[in-house]
C-alpha cells in the first residue's frame, strides 16, 4: 500500500482517565472514564472517539458509493454508536452504524450504504474482528 497520511496520537496519564493529543495538536483532550464503567464521566473516552471516526471515514465513503452511482448524497448523514462490554479475556467492541440517505428508495439506500460498508477502511479494519451492524433509514 502506498500510504498518503498517517495520523500520530499520544496518551499519557492513567490512560482513561488520563490525556491524548495528536501530533498537530488539532485533538488535545483530556479523558474520562464513562460513569457506566465506574468512572466519574463528563469527558471524553476511547469509545466515543472511534465512534467519530468511524462516522466521518463511513460517511466518506457513503459519499463515493453515491458518487459511483449517480446518486445524490449531499444530503446524508451517518450516526455510529459504538459498545462496549466483557468478552472472554477482558472487553470487546459492537457498532451500530446508521446512514440515513434522504431523496431515494429504501432499496438504494440499502445498496449505497451496503457498498460504502465495502469501501470504508474502518468497516475493512472490523470486518471479522467486531461486531458491525449497518442500517440505511431513507
Amino acid at each position: 500500500m502506498d500510504i498518503k497520511y498517517t495520523a500520530e496520537a499520544v496518551s499519557s496519564g492513567d490512560a482513561r482517565n488520563g490525556h491524548v493529543r495528536s501530533s498537530d495538536g488539532v485533538i488535545d483532550q483530556a479523558m474520562t472514564m464513562p460513569k457506566e464503567l465506574g468512572g466519574p464521566g463528563g469527558g471524553t473516552n476511547p469509545e466515543q472517539l472511534f465512534a467519530a471516526g468511524y462516522a466521518a471515514c463511513f460517511h466518506q465513503a457513503l459519499k463515493l458509493a453515491g458518487g459511483q452511482s449517480d446518486v445524490d448524497v449531499n444530503s446524508t448523514s451517518v450516526e455510529a454508536r459504538v459498545g462496549l462490554g466483557p468478552d472472554a479475556e477482558s472487553f470487546g467492541l459492537q457498532v451500530w452504524i446508521t446512514a440515513t440517505v434522504p431523496g431515494t428508495d429504501q432499496e438504494t439506500a440499502d445498496r449505497l450504504v451496503a457498498r460504502a460498508h465495502e469501501l470504508c477502511p474502518y468497516s475493512k479494519a472490523t470486518r471479522g474482528n467486531i461486531g458491525v451492524e449497518v442500517t440505511a433509514k431513507v
